[in-house]
């Protein structure tokens, strides 16, 4: 009954849409790897772009520009894009803002841990995940039952 009363709830379920996400964002890890020798942890790339000298780092600002070109590009094509609408722009900043402090305590991010991490059998990368989904799940929790918030 919880599972049908979730699912009604959603406004689309795209299985394949997915899918095919999951498999792109594994090959684009795998080719950095192969290609470059980097693992695809987006933090560590953002942070690694603070870092002077600049030279070299090239590789950082093209992968992260196609992450962001590549969400343009599927937005223009007609594809949906998720909006946070009805939450409260002070809670999103703070959210931000606890992510990036989150992402900093953990060394790396979901792209690192959950992505590269485990695919290299990484028990570090292992607990990191295991606590960022307890925390999304905790945090989900608050908003929408006790703060009232709903996606």
């Amino acid at each position: 009954m919880l599972a049908g009363a979730m699912l009604a709830r959603m406004t689309a379920f795209t299985p394949l849409n997915a899918l095919l996400g999951g498999l792109l964002i594994g090959l684009a890890s795998l080719l950095l790897l192969w290609l470059n020798g980097r693992i695809a942890g987006v933090t560590g790339m953002l942070t690694g772009l603070q870092r002077l000298p600049l030279q070299g780092q090239a590789w950082r600002f093209l992968f992260l520009l196609g992450l962001v070109a590549g969400s343009a590009a599927y937005a223009l094509a007609g594809g949906s894009t998720p909006q946070r609408q009805g939450f409260p722009p002070l809670l999103l900043v703070l959210a931000g803002l606890l992510t990036g402090y989150g992402t900093a305590l953990a060394n790396g991010c979901t792209s690192g841990h959950g992505v590269c991490g485990l695919a290299r059998f990484s028990l570090r990368s292992l607990a990191a995940t295991a606590t960022f989904l307890l925390v999304a799940i905790a945090t989900t929790f608050v908003a929408r039952h006790l703060l009232g918030l709903q996606p």
